[in-house]
């Protein structure tokens, strides 16, 4: 924990991510959006590297926005940290999704329920296209990493590889160009 973050309280820290939580629409990539902007650009409590590092755990993982969030607070707070971003960021949606169900399992026959809900499809998609470039902008150098990028695009889209695959091939790949180049100055 750096100075930065040392003053992060766990209410301060349940109260961002149940905003993050309640506010956050669209699923994976449009909650990573949120809470990067919110902890990385915003708040300053995680730089975009670390922030990208918990987004690459959080890939091999399984949720990954829930991950992230996850990540982050233990980056501030250690496990308590950890746990109280976990459960502020779970808590709304919980309870948002309980009340949806229930009123989509009494409603969906309804065409204005059906129209609203085609509608936002496209929305969530732009999300994630925004984030994916916003990211790529920022992360993304040179050429080599244009082609790492491309590779890994081309690995999950076209062969369909599981992106934990991907993302371990990419750290064994970085890890072995690390030592030639070592090897070699």
């Amino acid at each position: 924990m750096d100075k930065r973050t040392q003053n992060v309280s766990l209410i301060e820290i349940i109260l961002t991510f149940a905003k993050i939580g309640l506010t956050g629409f669209g699923g994976g990539m449009a909650i990573v959006a949120l809470v990067e902007r919110i902890c990385v650009k915003e708040k300053g409590w995680i730089t975009s590297e670390e922030f990208l590092h918990g987004l690459a755990f959080g890939q091999i993982l399984g949720p990954f926005s829930l991950n992230v969030c996850t990540f982050t607070g233990h980056h501030l707070r250690g496990i308590r940290g950890g746990i109280t971003a976990a459960v502020g960021f779970i808590t709304p949606s919980f309870l948002l999704v309980s009340l949806l169900s229930w009123l989509y399992f009494t409603y969906n026959k309804l065409p204005q329920l059906q129209a609203a809900l085609k509608g936002t499809n496209p929305v969530v998609i732009g999300l994630i296209v925004v984030v994916a470039i916003d990211m790529g902008r920022k992360q993304i150098k040179g050429g080599s990493g244009l082609l790492m990028a491309l590779a890994a695009f081309a690995a999950t889209v076209v062969l369909k590889l599981n992106a934990a695959w991907v993302l371990l091939a990419a750290a064994l790949w970085s890890l072995c160009a690390s030592f030639y180049r070592r090897r070699c100055n």
